[in-house]
């Protein structure tokens, strides 16, 4: 009988993938950019690009040289500026250069990380900056008056800024002013006292070097989780975990050919920890080119690039694929995928039809993976050569070990097979939540000499050590005294050729109080239809009776966070908020 212990996923790891890669080098994230500066001195790091009338698509390229000289004027500017080791630094912008320039910089300069969603509200950007503790914060401008009109109620006393026009070619950079700066809220008359504009700073710092003693064992980052059941809550993660977290990603995509000569689609957010480990940490570490799309939700423009750049792997999530998948230019095979040759699908669960039509599109492996801001990023991922399992996230990584524990009671493992909550340790586990030493303890226990997560998530591994995410512990929904777990009604729904995608959770049921309905909320293909006689039809060839949803709602998009995780709670509430205004409306 195959136990946890056995970790009988090794068995399965491409012949390329050890077992274990200890000792992990006691090196820093930034010396991973130093080292390819020296190493590749002339490759391009970054490319950021635009499509001109008349022009097409134009491009301003930073190679690692540059990058490395820039990282370090900012660090030296932050140093001098007051910047002590362990400082927080809130970054608040999307995929542009500037981001990555911060980035590395804070990272030399002793600072810790706390890349923030630049499309946050005052108030809830008010409430991270302040958990954080920021005294500085780097920003784009399309953001600053919002920082600037709550920094008095939070710590911070001194704000960078760039402008998106900042890291364009020339043309795009004239044009961009004339038509867009004004009108899409970038430009800014004047910042307030004591704030500065990232390039003059560094143009006062260029040629500088920073001085400072940052060890592989200092925090890095923190990464606040997403909050999709919850408030969010600032995970803290050393050098060493993110270090180890990119050598698994390399060792478990590689092709056998020079990693340095990959280009890299950064259309995942970077201020995601996905992102910023999978995309910023895997390309820099190795000397590749990462290609910025800083609004992956414009696929025309993702399209335009993928056919412009041809990235070779492409991080990213369920939805993303799937409008890849479904954008006219890809069906008619005016743009082809054909360059991309690895990806990983992370943050939701992948259906079989996206990765089927993905991988028939472009001739690559789109391989489902898993991974949290509490270990970050990635702890499982399908082989790139080996056996893809439909449904799997696949195999534990080099030196993460995962058990499945009880629901009922998590002391004690479940047999393989069973269900249960997954807990993993391994050399890229968060050191706490910030400010919540309640939660950390709830969320990081001892044993046996070790440190384990306890994810939230319900799980199984099967006898090959395949693993299978059921659902998260919060969204089960207890449906005629049978639990039911709304992503596997998701998968089963998506398989329909009229759905695009799906979303299904618990709501109160509406005529037996204290029980619990399943309500699906459904966005077809362009020019579909489908009836929910027809959808629970087809449900009822794959689930069982208690698992279909009996209540459906067709809309055109579902809630998501920035890297495309259902919101399940927003369509609770969007359910009650009908409700309500049914009542009112018949009272009325």
């Amino acid at each position: 009988m195959v136990t946890y212990a056995d970790k009988p996923w090794i068995a399965h790891y491409d012949a390329s993938v050890p077992a274990s890669l200890e000792p992990y080098p006691n090196i820093t994230l930034h010396q991973m950019l130093r080292d390819s500066a020296a190493k590749y001195p002339d490759n391009i790091a970054i490319i950021t690009s635009a499509r001109l009338p008349l022009l097409g698509r134009v491009a301003e390229k930073i190679t690692y040289r540059q990058l490395d000289a820039q990282t370090d004027a900012m660090a030296a500017a932050l140093i001098d500026m007051g910047l002590k080791k362990g400082d927080r630094v809130a970054l608040v912008m999307p995929n542009i250069a500037g981001f990555l320039i911060a980035y590395f910089g804070v990272l030399k300069a002793g600072g810790v990380v706390v890349a923030t969603n630049p499309t946050y509200p005052a108030d809830k950007m008010q409430i991270q900056i302040n958990d954080c503790g920021a005294r500085f914060v780097i920003c784009m401008s399309l953001f600053y008056k919002l920082l600037n009109g709550i920094r008095k109620r939070t710590q911070v006393e001194k704000i960078i800024v760039t402008n998106v026009k900042d890291w364009l070619p020339a043309p795009a950079k004239i044009l961009f002013g004339i038509a867009k700066e004004k009108k899409g809220g970038h430009y800014l008359e004047s910042l307030s006292a004591g704030d500065l504009w990232m390039l003059d700073v560094l143009k006062q710092y260029a040629g500088k070097k920073p001085q400072s003693d940052v060890s592989t064992n200092d925090l890095a980052i923190f990464q606040y989780t997403g909050g999709t059941t919850g408030i969010s809550k600032g995970a803290a993660a050393t050098h060493r975990a993110l270090v180890a977290n990119m050598l698994h990603c390399r060792v478990c995509l590689s092709s056998g050919e020079d990693p340095s000569k990959e280009v890299f689609l950064g259309a995942i957010p970077m201020f995601h920890v996905y992102g910023m480990v999978t995309v910023v940490g895997f390309a820099v570490s190795v000397g590749a080119t990462i290609v910025l799309v800083p609004n992956a939700r414009d696929i025309p423009d993702l399209l335009d690039v993928i056919n412009a750049y041809k990235p070779t792997l492409f991080m990213g999530v369920p939805a993303l694929y799937n409008a890849v998948n479904n954008h006219p230019d890809v069906v008619s095979g005016k743009i082809s995928l054909r360059s991309i040759r690895g990806c990983i699908s992370g943050s939701a669960p992948l259906s079989p039809a996206t990765k089927r039509d993905f991988e028939r599109l472009s001739g690559g492996k789109l391989l489902e993976g898993f991974g949290l801001s509490e270990m970050p990023t990635a702890s499982h991922c399908n082989p790139y050569r080996g056996e893809n399992r439909a449904g799997s996230i696949g195999l534990p990584m080099p030196d993460v070990e995962c058990r499945i524990v009880s629901l009922d009671d998590d002391e004690i493992e479940v047999p393989v097979g069973e269900i249960g909550e997954l807990v993993m340790t391994g050399p890229h586990v968060m050191e706490y939540y910030h400010n919540r030493p309640e939660e950390t303890a709830i969320a990081i226990r001892e044993r046996n000499g070790k440190r384990w997560l306890y994810t939230g998530d319900i799980a199984r591994m099967d006898e090959d050590g395949y693993f299978y995410i059921v659902d998260r512990k919060k969204d089960m929904a207890l449906v005629g005294g049978f639990n039911v777990y709304p992503n596997n009604v998701e998968k089963v729904l998506s398989e329909h050729p009229a759905v695009l995608e799906v979303g299904v959770a618990a709501i109160p049921h509406p005529e037996k109080e204290g029980q619990e309905a399943l309500k699906a909320w459904v966005v077809l293909k362009p020019d579909q239809t489908v009836t929910d006689k027809e959808l629970e039809e087809f449900a009822a060839r794959s689930l069982a009776r208690y698992e279909i949803p009996t209540r459906y709602a067709f809309i055109s998009s579902l809630p998501k966070t920035t890297v495309g995780k259902t919101l399940r709670r927003e369509l609770v509430a969007m359910e009650l908020e009908e409700r309500e205004r049914k009542k009112a409306a018949g009272k009325a």
